[in-house]
């Protein structure tokens, strides 16, 4: 096979159109070939953690049914695809052993999206740690960091060659966040502020990670985290102060480490010097890399908190917008915004920016003449896209545009309630249906 990382380097300004998925939220197979269990497929199996008593077991059934996935990608016009590596897929406790089973689904994944002209763009971790490492404590363990540094190794080893983009973490707020401190993810604690300890030692996995990636040759390097613009709900100073306590949280904790080599100012969560934090952390951290990875859903307004609590805000409602089927604002503008705060945040310290997920939910169902007509979802990518355009016009150096989902999938505690897919999934039978959008799509990314 050629070497696809040659691929991004053609031009300054190469721009990657794609799709995105979730090892755990399509692939299904949760038992076979060796795999061990992740804490997603414990998190599912518990009582009343996912609507509907749903699981991820068979969910799209992707681990049989992926030529027929890549077939898509390749019909969209894709020129790269996001996908993440289940990790206890591939290394069943979280260390060794390898489960060469696991490394030879990932190796033949690889293959045919190079056959088809479609850059793969692996992400290392999406949440599905190993199931055995979560009971010696997960993230709250600093050994934890290690452990991702040799799986990232035994990923490049194989498949560097092949890999156009690494991102070593996805959202990683979004996992200490639900998971570690208001426990509506897996592994499901709720420890507040007592997860931060799980934000670092995630970190602290990136930087190691991505040492261990150029280590094994690969070529391009990033991490992606979800961001939001932060709107104070008044010009109070009570409000604004929330709304900067929330930034420091939801943005810049997963941002300045990376970027700037330091952490922000956590006092407004009795944070003064972190003890969790050793000499040298913040360099490896730090580690030079080749793009920030930007995923964009909404804003979020935040105030001050009504009565005197743990967290130094809480969340106020958005009004005046459309909303999707998961009641999220639909705010094309607050991409733009996003993306030209992080270039005057972080100057020339940011890298080139991928935005790695923006899309939408919406109750797709096939018509009589079997059809999806989900023009909500044209209007919502139409504009977004514009947002970005809009972007690059002030000069943020945008390289790639990835909708979630190619796939309606399992999304997290909400089970199969939400689509987010640019193409429909039977989950009875797996069949698969391209959305009006996937049609819309095609054109855009011929056209441009």
């Amino acid at each position: 096979m050629s070497d696809t990382r040659n691929s991004l380097r053609k031009g300054p300004r190469m721009f990657l159109w794609g799709t995105a998925t979730a090892s755990y939220q399509i692939e299904g197979a949760a038992t076979e070939d060796g795999k061990g269990p992740s804490i997603w497929d414990t998190f599912s199996h518990q009582e009343g953690r996912i609507a509907d008593g749903q699981t991820g077991d068979v969910a799209c059934d992707h681990y049989h049914r992926w030529p027929e996935d890549i077939a898509l990608l390749a019909d969209l016009g894709a020129g790269a695809y996001r996908f993440s590596i289940s990790w206890p897929r591939v290394m069943p406790t979280g260390r060794g052993p390898v489960n060469p089973a696991g490394l030879d689904f990932y190796d033949r994944l690889v293959d045919a999206l190079c056959t088809a002209g479609v850059v793969p763009v692996a992400t290392v971790y999406h949440w599905d740690l190993p199931q055995a490492l979560e009971d010696e404590g997960g993230w709250l363990n600093r050994d934890t960091a290690g452990r991702l540094a040799d799986y990232a190794g035994v990923l490049a080893e194989r498949l560097a060659d092949r890999v156009g983009l690494w991102i070593t973490l996805n959202e990683p707020f979004v996992h200490m966040a639900w998971g570690y401190a208001m426990g509506l993810h897996a592994p499901g604690h709720a420890l507040l502020t007592g997860a931060l300890p799980a934000a670092h030692h995630q970190l602290l996995g990136h930087g190691l990670a991505v040492r261990a990636l150029r280590a094994g040759g690969a070529g391009q390097v990033m991490i992606t985290n979800n961001c939001t613009p932060v709107w104070p709900a008044s010009g109070s100073p009570a409000d604004l102060a929330a709304a900067e306590a929330y930034d420091i949280l939801h943005n810049r904790l997963f941002t300045d480490p990376v970027l700037l080599a330091e952490y922000p100012d956590l006092t407004a969560y009795g944070v003064s010097a972190p003890d969790f934090v050793r000499d040298g952390d913040l360099r490896t951290i730090a580690a030079p890399l080749d793009g920030l990875g930007v995923n964009y859903y909404n804003p979020t307004r935040i105030a001050a908190p009504a009565e005197p609590g743990t967290l130094p805000f809480e969340n106020a409602e958005i009004t005046g917008y459309p909303v999707t089927g998961f009641g999220w604002p639909v705010v094309p503008d607050g991409l733009r915004e996003l993306l030209t705060g992080l270039r005057a945040r972080y100057g020339a310290a940011l890298p080139p920016v991928y935005v790695t997920e923006n899309g939408c939910s919406y109750p797709d169902e096939p018509d009589a003449s079997g059809r999806v007509r989900d023009t909500a979802r044209i209007d919502y990518l139409d504009a977004h896209i514009r947002a970005v355009d809009a972007a690059v016009a002030e000069g943020v150096d945008v390289r790639g545009y990835f909708v979630w989902s190619l796939l309606d999938n399992f999304e997290w505690a909400h089970g199969y309630t939400q689509r987010f897919g640019l193409v429909h999934v039977d989950f009875a039978t797996g069949r698969r249906t391209p959305k009006e959008s996937f049609h819309w799509l095609k054109r855009h990314i011929a056209s441009r």
